[in-house]
């Protein structure tokens, strides 16, 4: 679809890791499509991770999350929502899923 057409905005999350040495390294990116779908923006964002993944050592793991904005995007703008049951307490939650101590966060150097 024509970035300029009538569709709607869908934020993406793709999933990457790079297996050249200990430990793999993930990456989780989030990129913005305007589609006519959630297939439709799916299927432009994995496009597009074959481009992100073209010369560097990351490969694309075949994960890909949609979430259909329900604003433009703007400042404050909900740009991604996932929601999980699960019967864990929030500590544990979060140290299971997002909290492990070997995420890379803020400026590398």
């Amino acid at each position: 679809m024509d970035e300029n057409a009538d569709g709607q905005w869908y934020a993406v999350r793709c999933v990457f890791h790079n297996d050249a040495g200990e430990p793999v390294v993930y990456e989780e990116r989030i990129t913005l499509w305007r589609a006519g779908s959630f297939d439709e923006a799916i299927a432009l964002a994995e496009a597009e991770a074959v481009e992100y993944t073209d010369g560097i050592s990351f490969t694309y793991s075949g994960l890909a999350q949609a979430f259909h904005l329900f604003d433009e995007p703007g400042h404050g703008a909900e740009v991604y929502s996932l929601m999980r049951d699960s019967d864990l307490p929030p500590g544990e939650y979060l140290t299971r899923f997002f909290d492990t101590g070997d995420e890379r966060q803020g400026a590398v150097g």
